[in-house]
């Protein structure tokens, strides 16, 4: 089928309303058009590039873990929730109780991201992963009472009620048969289809079903990191577009629901594989700002203590890539220090501006490796 003669689906009376019935995907796809062609010619070459930074930065598993909590807080946004980075780093006693909810949400999809990438050396991107997956998503927050990790068996839609819905997906009757079709297009390889192609056309059909009763939105972005951990895009998880969906979320929004009234898949591939391309150079960016962050860090700051204090001080360096908020008695615990030997080696990342104190108390403090986290928490200059 030639993307311009693409037909998405029907709504469907039911009794009181009028459900989205979504087209099958699994089938042949052409793609001949230019700009499509080029924006794909251009993601690929980023995703390349991104992939040989990943390779080339030492200790680069401390940074990807930065990467997933940046992508848990902007996918969570996205949802609704207000829990940012820095918040996201905190442990659960320093989280205000207003704002817990928010913070668990993000904590289950941190868990999730890491659950389920661990789970693809054994269980291929599949309707079972995404429901064990799901799962993990829905514990203890406000979803956990719609069927956490099974395929939804009511009406679900988007908007404050049945009557005055934005949209209706399949009914439930349906979900089964079209999950399949999604599965089966993910890995049939006769198709020919480009892998960005793929992900673009199975996330946006994803959403249009909206399997689950809830964690629809989360799942499904978290969904394109898993393919291309899946079919080795990336060596490492690098890439997560909620931070270009969330900074552009009427576009994404809008562009989904035009494929859906419209038939107007190309404008939202050109869509998504614009920011398969932004993403990527930005994460470039990223890596870029870590070796140059790195190379200060040994220039300006371990350079100046003495031999004897030198292996604790690298010590707590290489700990802060991996853990940038921390306190006194969790550094003595990782790098097995006294406590007063911790809190003077801290007190010294201060004084070389290295460490920032959040609480202002003068017991039970926070330390916080602002430089470090303003990279992955920048916002970025969006569209051009």
């Amino acid at each position: 089928m030639n993307i311009r003669d693409f037909q998405a689906g029907e709504l469907k009376q039911q009794y009181e309303y009028k459900s989205f019935s979504p087209e099958a995907i699994n089938h042949a796809w052409e793609i001949a058009d230019g700009e499509i062609q080029q924006l794909l010619s251009d993601a690929d070459r980023a995703l390349g590039e991104l992939n040989a930074f990943s390779q080339l930065v030492p200790d680069v598993d401390f940074f990807i873990r930065m990467h997933i909590t940046k992508e848990a807080t902007q996918s969570s946004r996205i949802e609704g929730t207000r829990t940012n980075i820095e918040e996201a780093l905190l442990d659960e006693k320093d989280i205000e109780p207003e704002k817990k909810d928010d913070w668990i949400e993000v904590q289950n999809y941190i868990k999730a991201i890491n659950d389920a990438i661990g789970q693809l050396e054994t269980l291929p991107l599949s309707n079972r992963l995404l429901r064990n997956t799901h799962r993990i998503l829905m514990q203890g927050v406000r979803g956990e009472s719609k069927q956490p990790g099974e395929f939804r068996k009511s009406q679900n839609w988007i908007g404050v009620s049945l009557k005055n819905a934005i949209f209706i997906p399949p009914h439930q009757d349906e979900v089964d048969e079209l999950m399949s079709d999604l599965e089966k297009f993910i890995h049939n390889d006769e198709l020919k289809v480009p892998h960005l192609v793929k992900i673009a056309i199975a996330h946006y059909q994803f959403e249009t079903i909206h399997p689950f009763l809830d964690g629809n939105g989360r799942l499904g972005r978290l969904m394109i990191a898993l393919y291309l951990a899946n079919f080795g895009l990336l060596h490492k998880p690098a890439l997560y577009l909620s931070d270009y969906f969330e900074r552009n979320k009427t576009e994404y929004i809008d562009r989904l629901m035009a494929v859906r009234e419209a038939n107007r898949m190309k404008e939202w591939l050109v869509f998504f594989l614009y920011g398969v391309r932004e993403t990527a150079e930005s994460s470039i960016q990223v890596f870029k700002d870590i070796i140059l962050l790195k190379g200060k860090m040994e220039r300006e700051v371990l350079s100046h203590f003495s031999t004897r204090r030198q292996e604790n001080a690298q010590a707590l360096m290489q700990y802060l890539y991996q853990t940038p908020v921390t306190n006194i008695k969790t550094v003595a615990q990782q790098l097995d220090l006294k406590i007063n030997t911790a809190s003077a080696l801290i007190n010294d990342f201060v004084k070389h501006n290295v460490l920032t104190e959040l609480t202002g108390n003068k017991r039970n403090r926070t330390f916080l490796f602002e430089e470090y986290v303003l990279i992955f928490s920048r916002q970025f200059t969006g569209r051009e």
